[in-house]
């Protein structure tokens, strides 16, 4: 008869006592014991209870920040905003010459203006160098429809036999005929069925 080393390296010492030879394991229940170690699924701790370990893996407790919204700024066309100011300041300057008389061929204060050489003057002081002609200012520029006028734009009558510079409000300054003065005036009555196109010379 082989001894308990022999049969399966473990067996009653004397006094009835366990033993389990390094290497062995022993079967207690449903948990097989190895020598020194917890069964699968537990872990040893410093009191000698086993406590079952939770595979589950632990989630991330961190607040979830939603993203801010995205406010978008109207855009505003630089190009719109750059002639508004440049033609204000066109209407500011011509304004000077208001009450100046007229004079045929004049294109100065002194020497009193005709309708083109009136325009041709208050454009000059901003460098933009004109002929002494409306009909040949009106080749100048971009093509302006009347429902979108601006202030500085060109403004033509009568077969493009006159010109003027558009203030705003359905108002233009020019330089009329003999016997008048620099003066602002509306594009109703005369003018209106008069007018044959604008110009913008600058955008």
């Amino acid at each position: 008869m082989q001894d308990a080393h022999e049969r399966g390296g473990g067996g009653l010492g004397a006094g009835g006592d366990i033993f389990v030879m390094a290497g062995a394991s022993i079967t207690v229940g449903s948990a097989s014991l190895s020598n020194g170690h917890a069964a699968a699924g537990s872990e040893s701790r410093d009191d000698g209870d086993p406590t079952t370990t939770d595979p589950t893996p632990t989630s991330n407790s961190s607040p979830v920040i939603p993203p801010l919204p995205v406010f978008k700024r109207a855009r505003r066309t630089r190009t719109t905003q750059s002639h508004l100011a440049f033609g204000m300041r066109v209407v500011d300057y011509a304004k000077r010459f208001t009450g100046t008389r007229y004079s045929y061929g004049g294109s100065s204060p002194r020497s009193g203006f005709d309708c083109s050489g009136f325009v041709r003057f208050v454009y000059a002081h901003f460098g933009l160098s004109l002929a002494h002609s409306s009909y040949a200012q009106f080749d100048r520029g971009r093509r302006v429809g009347r429902a979108a006028l601006r202030p500085g734009d060109l403004v033509f009558f009568d077969g493009l036999g006159h010109v003027g510079i558009y203030v705003g409000s359905g108002r233009f300054i020019h330089a009329p005929h003999t016997g008048t003065r620099v003066r602002i005036q509306t594009l109703r009555g005369w003018y209106s069925s008069r007018f044959v196109g604008a110009r913008r010379l600058r955008t």
